[in-house]
């Protein structure tokens, strides 16, 4: 079974060359190129790859890099091999999970020992077992001489039994996960826990978002009205279809020429969003105006 491969570069004699240098891997079938991560992410949604050969440095707002950190929060997720200029990013590469970490040009038998590490893995990035492995050490006669012992229950025993199993089973399905009030962002192979407060604002972003701080953006895999039901009850309110706003950051709310309405963040550097008509009245209800 061959492996979806996608190749994701902004240099077209780079991509073609890839192409080329993959011709001859027969487990690998190449089924297109991107030259962004938004051409990349749009291909990802029509077809399952199992493997990116991706650019580090991609044109557009999301680097390679980024894409990376974004996909790495996928749980289906293609293998990544880096082909980068220089080996300068190759660290970082690693820390998201690479594959393996390609210098273009790439020199004659190191394409080969990329190709290795794929056989190692399969298309979910997960390690294949080898052929015929047998998992925890255990051989097929070991598991033939494996025998089911069955003890016989009194029956004064068999009602506080079965409700001490019931008592178990509703405890592990009823299990609520414990509520911070920090949001979980995937950055470069790690987990950072962003404090709500800390947040001036969401961006949508196709079926991610782009979450904003004072000093930082950050892409992640979550959907706009997913943040919104999470951080609604935390002075958080949609005033665009592509705008989640911390409230307690809004320093002013201004009417434009033409009826439209904006209102500016507080920081540094002040930030103007749009407010769609048909929240303007509730973004007022809530502010109490």
């Amino acid at each position: 079974m061959q492996v979806k491969t996608l190749i994701v570069h902004s240099d077209p004699s780079v991509r073609e060359g890839l192409r080329q240098c993959l011709a001859d891997a027969a487990f690998l079938r190449v089924l297109g190129c991107a030259a962004s991560a938004f051409e990349a992410l749009e291909m990802l949604e029509a077809i399952p790859y199992g493997v990116f050969f991706l650019s580090p440095d991609l044109p557009g707002s999301t680097s390679g890099m980024e894409l990376a950190a974004m996909l790495a929060g996928r749980r289906a997720r293609p293998a990544l091999v880096f082909v980068a200029k220089d080996e300068t990013r190759a660290c970082q590469a690693f820390d998201l999970g690479a594959a393996d970490y390609l210098v273009w040009p790439i020199k004659p038998g190191r394409l080969d020992m990329a190709l290795a590490r794929l056989k190692g893995l399969s298309p979910g990035f997960t390690p294949a077992q080898p052929a015929g492995a047998w998992p925890e050490e255990r051989s097929p006669s070991a598991q033939d001489d494996q025998q089911t012992l069955s003890l016989p229950i009194e029956e004064e025993e068999e009602g506080p039994f079965i409700s001490a199993l019931k008592e178990a089973w509703d405890l592990t399905h009823k299990r609520k996960p414990v509520e911070i009030e920090k949001l979980p962002i995937t950055l470069d192979g790690r987990t950072l826990f962003l404090p709500y407060p800390q947040i001036l604002f969401v961006e949508a972003y196709e079926d991610y978002s782009f979450v904003h701080t004072a000093q930082h953006k950050y892409l992640t895999s979550y959907r706009l009205k997913n943040l919104e039901e999470r951080l609604g009850t935390y002075g958080f309110f949609r005033v665009h279809r592509k705008f989640l706003v911390n409230l307690e950051t809004v320093t002013e709310i201004a009417t434009l020429p033409g009826g439209q309405s904006m209102l500016r963040t507080q920081g540094k550097t002040r930030i103007e969003l749009p407010i769609s008509r048909r929240r303007v009245g509730e973004l007022k209800l809530v502010l109490g105006l």
